[in-house]
Parts: structure tokens; sequence; C-alpha cells
């Protein structure tokens, strides 16, 4: 009896020690598995602290791709502009090219054609009535001049001449007086020169004493009656606008 008492003492003696053990066993293995899990939770937030870290950087990169797409995009567009504004250029270059080629050949036509002009113009300047003959002949050489110039285009030339030729034309239609010179008997006097048109010129003295026709038949002055000095003074009155425009006597027998 007392044996058994000793086992069963012995016995629990044992369990308890085991069961302590294992406690502590247990205890440690707790502890073991709290840090395991601690270490793990930190691992999980470093690594989804990574994992934000990566998308911030994946939706960073996302956007400058978008961007460096929507650059290229706009580059295509815009090089797409150039050219089509390099292939304007180059055809408005070649058209130029074309004129130039044909510009010789042009004025090779038009150069003669203003210098006959010019000619034509000195001629009818001297076979026309002494109007402005010194004014008008300037004029002619002025011209000659003028084409001789390489820092003057050739449309302005031309355009010059046809001036000079309007400007002759406002001559056989204008009722105009003007001081001049004229030679009488070998001398020189100031006289008022009036011409209507080309149809008729005259002269008078400034005293209004004396007055004189040209004689296209002749080519000369002649001297008019003393019954016209009246209606040459009037013609002078006339052209200045010191007096009405109405009819008078014009000495046509000396513009047959």
């Amino acid at each position: 009896m007392f044996n058994n008492k000793i086992r069963k003492s012995l016995v629990a003696t044992a369990l308890t020690g085991t069961f302590a053990l294992s406690a502590n066993v247990l205890a440690t293995d707790l502890k073991a598995l709290h840090q395991e899990g601690s270490q793990i939770q930190r691992a999980a937030v470093q690594s989804q602290e990574k994992i934000n870290t990566i998308y911030e950087q994946s939706q960073e990169l996302l956007g400058e791709y978008r961007q460096v797409t929507d650059q290229t995009e706009n580059l295509k567009v815009y090089n797409d502009f150039l050219a089509t504004l390099v292939a304007d250029q180059q055809r408005q270059v070649n058209s130029i090219q074309r004129q130039i080629d044909t510009l010789e050949d042009t004025n090779k036509g038009t150069v003669p054609l203003m210098f006959r002009m010019i000619d034509a113009l000195e001629q009818f300047v001297k076979a026309d009535i002494p109007l402005r003959t010194e004014r008008r002949s300037n004029r002619v050489e002025n011209l000659r001049e003028l084409m001789s110039r390489s820092d003057v285009q050739r449309s302005e030339q031309f355009r010059q001449i046809l001036e000079a030729y309007s400007i002759e034309m406002g001559y056989g239609s204008e009722l105009a007086a003007f001081q001049g010179t004229l030679t009488v008997g070998g001398s020189d006097m100031t006289v008022d020169y009036v011409h209507l048109g080309r149809l008729v010129l005259m002269a008078q003295s400034l005293d209004g004493e004396a007055g004189w026709v040209w004689n296209k038949t002749t080519q000369s002055w002649d001297e008019l009656p003393d019954s016209y000095m009246n209606s040459v003074t009037n013609f002078i009155k006339m052209a200045r606008r010191e007096a009405q425009l109405e009819m008078d006597r014009v000495p046509l027998f000396a513009a047959e």
C-alpha cells in the first residue's frame, strides 16, 4: 500500500515535471512564434511600402509615357505641317524659277519696244508745235538715262515711259497758258504763251500790244493782226482761270 502511494507520488511528480517542462517549452514556442509573427508583420508592412513605392513610380512612369506619347503625336502633326509648308515653298520657288527663266525672253521683247517708244516720243516732240519743247525734250532724255540704270526695275522704266505718253496726250486736250521766251527779229523777248490743245499755239507780248501764232505749214511764227489781240488776251485769262470759259476767235488759218 505504501509502495503504491510512492509510485503514485512519483508519477504525479513526473507528470508535474512533464507538464512544467511542456509549459516552458510551450511558452518558449509561443514567444518565438510571437516574434516570428511580428517579424512577418514588419516584413509585410515593408513589402506593402515597397509595393506602394513601386506603384507610385509606375504611375509616374505611366504619366511620363503618356506625356511623351502626346509630345510624339504633336511632333508628328507639327512635322507634317512643316512638310506641307516646305512643299508649298518649293512650289513657289519652282514658279519663281520658271518666271526667271522666261524673264530673259520677256526682256528681249520688252526692252527694244521701250527704246522704240522713246524714239517715237522724241520724234513726235520735234515734229509737234513748239509747246514747252525744252521740258518735253528733257523728259525724253531722262527716259533714256533711266533705261541705262540697273537699279531701276524694268516695270518702273516702262511705267515712266507710259506716263510720258500720258502727259503728251494731256497737251492735246488742255487750255493752258505759261510764260516763256520768244525770238522775234533776232531778239529774245518774254511773252505769254497760250494753247488750245494742239489746235493752236499763240504768244502775246506782256503789254498785250503784239501777238503771234505758230504756223504749222511754214514751221514759223506769224504775227497776228490787231483784231486778234483781245481774243488772245481772253484765252490767256481763261487758261489762268481769270475769266469764264467762252467761245472766242481762234486764228485757225495758221493751223492748216
